[in-house]
């Protein structure tokens, strides 16, 4: 009970939310099976009832957890009313093909790029667009626009990779033992802090 307990916090540092959570999350709102996400995203059936249940911590594949990322901002962009329900099918076909971040145009964007008065504009193949806001752990901007897309999707691809490698305790540990300021606060930055934080650091530095 107590090491459950333990993954479960482990899980929190890592993604924001227990996994277990998001997984029902997206199986509630899209209608699907712990099988079919499991499918959808690339891992094992076993394996996404080991990390459900908190038996294990941590998904190994940034790829994977890339999918699962895309998958629970499907699901929000459902929750909203910003995809119509029989186009929702039509993106898990697209977020298994994904091999990496997941860049493909969403319903809320071209709603967003059309032109007053004009009807939103169809999906262009292969056009890289910003995925809705939301990480497995959310992100707020207040009082201003979201970063470039651009930004975001280079931003989540270094946390990916730092959540991937190492835990957050490992992470502060190494913050701690570096003599650089700098290197520290870049591992906080990506590897422990809200995407919100990180998104902040690499604007500041890449502004």
């Amino acid at each position: 009970m107590e090491q459950t307990a333990h993954n479960l916090q482990q899980q929190v540092e890592l993604y924001g939310e227990p996994l277990g959570e998001v997984v029902r999350r997206i199986t509630g709102q899209l209608g699907l099976t712990q099988g079919g996400l499991a499918q959808v995203i690339g891992l094992s059936a076993p394996m996404l009832s080991q990390l459900v249940s908190a038996q294990r911590v941590k998904i190994g594949n940034p790829a994977v957890v890339s999918r699962l990322r895309a998958v629970s901002e499907l699901t929000d962009l459902a929750v909203a009313g910003g995809i119509e329900p029989d186009r929702v099918a039509h993106e898990l076909d697209e977020i298994r093909a994904a091999t990496g971040a997941y860049t493909r145009p969403t319903t809320a964007h071209l709603a967003r790029s059309a032109a007053p008065g004009q009807p939103a504009a169809g999906p262009v193949a292969g056009q890289p667009i910003d995925p809705p806001a939301r990480f497995l752990r959310p992100t707020t901007y207040v009082g201003e626009l979201p970063p470039s897309p651009s930004a975001r999707s280079v931003v989540r691809e270094i946390q990916d990779l730092f959540r991937a490698v190492a835990s957050a305790e490992e992470i502060q540990q190494a913050a701690a033992a570096v003599d650089s300021p700098a290197i520290a606060e870049l591992l906080l930055a990506y590897g422990t802090g809200r995407t919100a934080d990180a998104l902040a650091h690499y604007e500041r530095h890449h502004g």
